[in-house]
């Protein structure tokens, strides 16, 4: 199986839509898309998400299936943090990040969050919640996520393409849970560019570990002459 994961076009915010721009990036996504085949489209419930899903759903005919876990205020509730009266994604608060590097955040690994510096944050409630459901929506894909032993289990083969809209904050913490690494890690020296692609895929062996093919890929962009973006300063 191979997860082509995607984040939504360039947005606006309020209301919950996608720029011009935004269109067109997701225009240029489609062509690429229908290149490869999808056999199945997943999205937020998000209508930035959605919008840019519509042209491949549109170009080959698939009608999309909305997963609420995947919609950004999930992670806007639990992986962000208060300070000076503003909240703040955790990774682009500098205290944040800065404990992030600290040896002592990496020496408890996938415990990160029970470090004193996110006692006032929902970053534990936030790595259950998207394990859990990670790990459903892997279940109803044929893939079981052991996660005592870092590995997935392939309980039903399946060669199927599949493509997953989403949202930038949603794909740090997602992209921690199936690839088992802890969710500093990624948020430190990982970051992603709107309707960029990421793909990865998935054996049919008994026991496979994930594998990132490609990250962040906006050369559909680049091909149809659109312009791109320094994401840092785009989090959602």
């Amino acid at each position: 199986m191979l997860l082509f994961l995607i984040r939504h076009g360039d947005p606006i915010y309020e209301p919950d839509s996608l720029t011009p721009l935004g269109k067109k990036q997701a225009e240029a996504l489609a062509k690429r898309l229908a290149l490869y085949g999808i056999d199945r489209v997943f999205t937020s419930t998000s209508n930035r998400a959605i919008e840019t899903a519509i042209p491949i759903c549109e170009w080959l005919g698939i009608k999309p299936v909305e997963l609420d876990f995947c919609n950004e205020s999930h992670g806007w509730r639990d992986f962000s943090i208060v300070r000076d009266g503003k909240r703040y994604w955790v990774f682009s608060n500098a205290e944040c990040k800065e404990l992030f590097v600290s040896n002592e955040v990496r020496k408890l690994d996938k415990k990160w969050y029970e470090h004193p510096g996110f006692a006032d944050t929902r970053c534990k409630e936030g790595m259950k919640f998207i394990n859990s459901e990670t790990d459903k929506f892997f279940a109803d894909l044929g893939y079981i996520h052991d996660r005592e032993n870092n590995v997935f289990h392939c309980e039903k083969p399946n060669d199927e393409r599949i493509a997953l809209f989403a949202h930038g904050g949603f794909t740090l913490s997602f992209l921690s849970s199936v690839l088992d690494i802890p969710y500093p890690m990624i948020c430190t020296h990982f970051t992603v560019n709107q309707s960029s692609m990421t793909v990865i895929g998935f054996d049919n062996k008994e026991t496979l570990m994930p594998r990132v093919l490609t990250y962040s890929n906006d050369s559909h962009l680049y091909r149809e002459g659109l312009p791109t973006t320094d994401s840092q300063y785009h989090y959602f």
